[in-house]
């Protein structure tokens, strides 16, 4: 056993945050939000109250993490300490397959999609060969891990700050989608602009990202804040800045609907063939987002199986701290999904229960005591109800509008929740 255990700066925890942040929902949903919202001010508030209800969860989080410095496992560790040990079992459960293999698995297969221009004779191979290779990397120290996601995290941020800069900087398309009158007054209170707060949200996944590794972090009582506070905020800025920008560059019409916005804006820019270029700088973008999936899942699932003997064997990390076994564990998950024809409904019936266990870490604050060396959120509790309240009008939406999923979802937490009676090491 070593004597001295690598640890990260705040700098690469932030990065962390970033990384799982920034995917493919900021590429996509403003074609979606656009057939219920038209008005720029009504796009730009409802990207707005996103960073806003992630910078809430990045408060509760920084306080978490740095109530528990010593653990890695965020949700799991909150829940069970704050709520109840079968409840942050639960949340494992489900984060094991929803949380993070589906989504590794789920931009693999976007980044086919954004590399078919070049034709490519086997694009699968290719994704295949990557999420391996993630995998190998993050199975041998801390340090290579920390140095390939901050590099990649440096390429995604060079990329998008590219194309904010040639989006603002050339003229701007005629006729735009840009729409600066007071129809937005009539567009805010509607159940429509609600429905496109939730695109959002999803866009906003993963500011609690460094949370989960925070044992791992250098001084976590002040890095752990910090990157959490700063990679949401960061985040933020791109977002609506991105936003402008295609809405700049493209009418309504050509984006009302579209799932490949960006491509569609900058491809008036750039001509078909920087079009092509664009698309692939948001596939291989992605690949920062995908590292960042392994290396936190894996800490959750290792974390929950030291706890329980059915699960023990993905609890052992190696000579370097790493849990390797558990990051081989989810990639295996990962690679099943990624040739699974049901992939899509996976996520779709996961979405309403990660939504709750996310909902559930920030209540696990309400029932956690202060303490003096933790970072304290401000406003606390009246912030995190904010949060809860919010965050049950969206379970709501969903449950509304895709009760088969959400039912199926909870379904799979029951199983899972069956899994826990398996000889548990709580009392």
């Amino acid at each position: 056993m070593p004597t001295h255990i690598p640890k990260i700066s705040w700098q690469t925890a932030c990065a962390l945050v970033i990384s799982n942040m920034v995917g493919t929902g900021v590429f996509t949903s403003l074609g979606f939000q656009l057939s219920a919202v038209q008005n720029t001010w009504s796009i730009i508030l409802l990207w707005v109250l996103g960073g806003i209800l992630a910078l809430i969860g990045a408060f509760t989080f920084a306080e978490l993490g740095t109530h528990y410095p010593d653990e890695n496992g965020g949700d799991y560790v909150f829940i069970s300490k704050g709520l109840h040990p079968f409840l942050g079992y639960l949340s494992a459960w489900v984060s094991l397959v929803g949380g993070f293999a589906a989504p590794v698995a789920i931009a693999g297969k976007t980044m086919e999609a954004y590399l078919s221009p070049f034709g490519l004779a086997n694009p699968r191979a290719l994704t295949v060969a990557l999420i391996v290779a993630i995998g190998v990397l993050h199975s041998a120290s801390l340090k290579q891990s920390s140095v390939f996601q901050n590099g990649t995290t440096l390429l995604k941020i060079g990329f998008i700050g590219g194309i904010i800069a040639l989006g603002f900087g050339m003229a701007a398309l005629p006729g735009n989608a840009l729409q600066w009158d007071n129809s937005y007054q009539d567009e805010v209170f509607t159940a429509p602009f609600a429905v496109s707060l939730l695109y959002v949200t999803y866009a906003y996944v993963g500011w609690n990202a460094a949370a989960y590794i925070v044992s791992e972090i250098r001084d976590p009582r002040r890095s752990l804040p910090k990157a959490l506070l700063l990679g949401t905020l960061g985040v933020t800025a791109i977002y609506i800045c991105l936003q402008l920008v295609m809405l700049r560059q493209a009418t309504l019409a050509q984006l009302q609907g579209q799932t490949e916005v960006a491509v569609i804006a900058f491809g008036h820019l750039l001509g078909p063939s920087g079009r092509r270029w664009v698309s692939a700088g948001i596939a291989f973008q992605l690949v920062a987002t995908m590292s960042s999936y392994v290396w936190i899942g894996s800490r959750v699932t290792q974390r929950m199986a030291q706890d329980f003997p059915l699960w023990h064997f993905f609890g052992k990390q190696s000579t370097r701290q790493i849990p390797v076994r558990a990051i081989w564990l989810q990639t295996g998950i990962t690679l099943l999904l990624l040739f699974s024809g049901t992939l899509e409904q996976v996520l779709l019936c996961t979405s309403f229960v990660l939504q709750l266990m996310g909902t559930l870490a920030v209540a696990s604050l309400l029932c956690t005591p202060r303490l003096p060396h933790a970072f304290h959120s401000p406003w606390r509790p009246w912030l995190q109800w904010g949060y809860i309240l919010f965050s049950l009008c969206v379970l709501g939406f969903i449950l509304a509008d895709r009760p088969r999923e959400s039912l199926i979802g909870l379904a799979i937490v029951a199983v899972g929740g069956l899994t826990y009676w398996l000889r548990p090491r709580w009392g």
